[in-house]
């Protein structure tokens, strides 16, 4: 029994008129998010010198294309985080080296973040490890599950 079951039991117990697939569903996705994050990307990560919020800054910047230059508010919208969280990030980033402020060509008071050659090197170094561990996480399921499973969830999050 795993965790989503089990507390669907004990809602179950103790509030049988709700209904406990949505308890299961959505603790299994929770769980199975924190899992990939903790046990699996985390590690893979540190190795490089990121963590999680790094990545997912630098990830979008490289797959821009050249430059690789996006503004502040397009790598915030993208990370789902907020602007203040982002500054937090990106400061650490450039302290790193890998990403630098530029000034914005189309608005003079404006700031572009661009991937410096050592971000876009660390993101290249990464990524395909980072694909194959994913490949592996999904490897439980058969191809077909696999597509199912994503296009369930593409579903999902356009409902959301």
């Amino acid at each position: 029994m795993d965790r989503a079951e089990a507390a669907a039991k004990e809602w179950a117990r103790e509030r049988p008129e709700l209904p406990m697939l949505p308890v299961e569903t959505v603790g299994r996705l929770l769980d199975a998010a924190a899992r990939v994050i903790r046990d699996h990307m985390n590690p893979l990560l540190k190795e490089a010198g990121l963590n999680v919020g790094e990545f997912d800054v630098l990830t979008p910047l490289r797959r821009a294309g050249e430059p690789h230059m996006l503004s502040p508010t397009q790598l915030y919208e993208s990370a789902m985080i907020t602007s203040g969280g982002m500054t937090s990030r990106l400061d650490r980033l450039e302290r790193a080296g890998l990403v630098e402020r530029r000034p914005d060509p189309n608005d003079r008071r404006g700031k572009q973040i661009a991937l410096t050659t050592g971000g876009k090197r660390a993101i290249d170094d990464l990524i395909g490890p980072m694909v194959a561990l994913e490949e592996r996480l999904i490897s439980v399921l058969t191809p077909a599950e696999q597509e199912t499973l994503n296009a369930l969830l593409k579903k999902l999050l356009t409902g959301l």
